[in-house]
């Protein structure tokens, strides 16, 4: 009996795991393309700080190594500050637009 119920249980949870959810509405689409806007701002800022770190760590080696340690040819690369996160969302279809009839019908209309 316990068998059986542990499987029904178990039917049910997966019946739930396979429910559709519904489609993200524009707010939604919009947060998360801001999100991802954000996440590739904060990879950049991100290279940067490793960039001056290295470059720190660098300048101290060179400083303290004596005669010996030269740059090498072409490494010494400017950072470059990704500068504040600033976000312009994309511009959106006009309504009227979206909703107008396709040009295909008229056109299968007049072949008539």
């Amino acid at each position: 009996m316990n068998k059986l119920s542990l499987a029904l249980i178990a039917a049910l949870m997966g019946s739930l795991a396979h429910a559709k959810l519904p489609a993200p509405d524009d707010a939604a689409k919009a947060k998360a393309a801001e999100a991802a806007a954000k996440t590739a701002w904060q990879g950049k800022v991100d290279a940067f700080q490793l960039c001056k770190s290295q470059d720190k760590a660098a300048a101290h080696y060179r400083k303290t190594a004596g005669s010996g340690a030269k740059p090498a040819a072409g490494t010494s690369a400017a950072c470059t500050d990704p500068g504040p996160f600033v976000y312009t969302p994309p511009e959106q279809k006009p309504a009227e637009a979206a909703s107008a009839p396709s040009a295909k019908p008229a056109a299968a209309a007049k072949k008539s």
